[in-house]
């Protein structure tokens, strides 16, 4: 019997079941992260190696340099969190890991590593896409969400408005035209001179200014639900060059705090607006833009008044890590989907 087939062989137990302990690989850009994640929904170890002080000297992600980054972070990692967990690598019953998408690079240490850990134990691998892992954290962080509700994911690569069917089933209601909204976030800070990563310094910065200082636009969209973050920037990059040309000092918290609000009540207002149309009364954030305290508050508030109850992962569950992975892959494996060992990265995967 071949490996795909004891695979295959074990998830289907596994599925009948109904319980797996899963060991999670993410590597999808500049951490290098393992979790150890029971039934979806109880993380028992999660260790996340940071690349931020490597690539802030270039400001922003160097591909190169993160693949070989997680060449030297990879095993240290999963062995930290197996030893967290009190557990050896043949005590879990399944591997999963991000495929997609990413950085080719990157995904590809995670795949191989994970390939090769479910291939030694003799484990069932299980492949997950990024996205799907980052809506999964709220099934971390509120054991009794369960579909259908609406989310909002939000990245440095993605911002996406998704109505969740069922466990691994969506319905892609809105989508950015151009930039996400993590990009928008950190090409502003960029601007203002705030180092990398600029979108959480940006937030920060935000607290200390005025909102209504500047008048950005709200940028209008041919899709009811999707987003458009382009002219928003573009119209911020002009009004820093018109006040350094001028002469005149740039009010940086002013400035920061104006764009956070527009970014943020286009965010806010689309993803309220797809929940209360598609008759969902539960709406849940995802992605690392979710941890920005203006989108938590205006979300909380606008939730509030439309009559939805609103579910959050606290801010380590919103950025990239691996314990969202295998929840995502728990619910991959209870659906009896597997991978064979001829996995690849897929960089440009989308979820729906």
């Amino acid at each position: 019997m071949s490996y795909e087939q004891r695979a295959r062989a074990q998830a289907l137990r596994l599925r009948e079941s109904g319980h797996a302990t899963l060991l999670a690989i993410e590597s999808s850009c500049d951490e290098t992260a393992a979790a150890i994640v029971r039934d979806g929904r109880t993380v028992v170890s999660s260790v996340i190696a940071s690349q931020i002080p490597l690539h802030a000297l270039y400001g922003g992600v160097v591909p190169e340099i993160a693949s070989r980054k997680h060449v030297e972070s990879i095993d240290p990692v999963v062995d930290e969190c197996l030893k967290k967990a009190g557990m050896r690598l043949e005590d879990v019953d399944a591997v999963a890991v991000t495929y997609g998408p990413g950085l080719v690079g990157a995904l590809l240490i995670g795949v191989s590593a994970a390939k090769a850990l479910a291939y030694a134990a003799d484990k069932p691998l299980v492949a997950v896409n990024h996205i799907e892992g980052h809506v999964s954290a709220n099934y971390i962080a509120h054991p009794e969400l369960t579909p259908p509700f609406v989310c909002l994911v939000a990245s440095g690569g993605h911002s996406h408005i998704v109505r969740v069917e069922d466990y691994g089933v969506y319905t892609l209601l809105g989508q950015t035209m151009d930039d996400a909204a993590g990009e928008a976030f950190d090409k502003a800070a960029r601007v203002l001179g705030l180092p990398y990563p600029g979108g959480p310094l940006l937030d920060k910065l935000s607290r200390e200014g005025n909102p209504h200082a500047l008048a950005l636009p709200h940028v209008q969209t041919p899709g009811r639900y999707d987003y458009s973050f382009s002219g928003l920037k573009t119209a911020l990059i002009n009004a820093v060059h018109k006040l350094r040309q001028n002469g005149q000092d740039v009010p940086a918290a002013d400035i920061a705090a104006s764009f956070q609000h527009a970014a943020v009540e286009l965010l806010s207002d689309k993803a309220v607006l797809a929940a209360r149309e598609s008759g969902c009364k539960v709406m849940a954030l995802a992605g690392g833009v979710a941890s920005n305290s203006g989108l938590r508050n205006a979300m909380n508030d606008k939730c509030q008044r439309a009559g939805l109850r609103l579910m959050m992962p606290p801010p380590i569950l919103c950025t990239d890590n691996a314990a969202m992975i295998g929840a995502a892959g728990f619910y991959r494996l209870m659906r009896g989907e597997t991978a064979g060992l001829d996995l690849n990265a897929c960089p440009s995967l989308r979820l729906v």
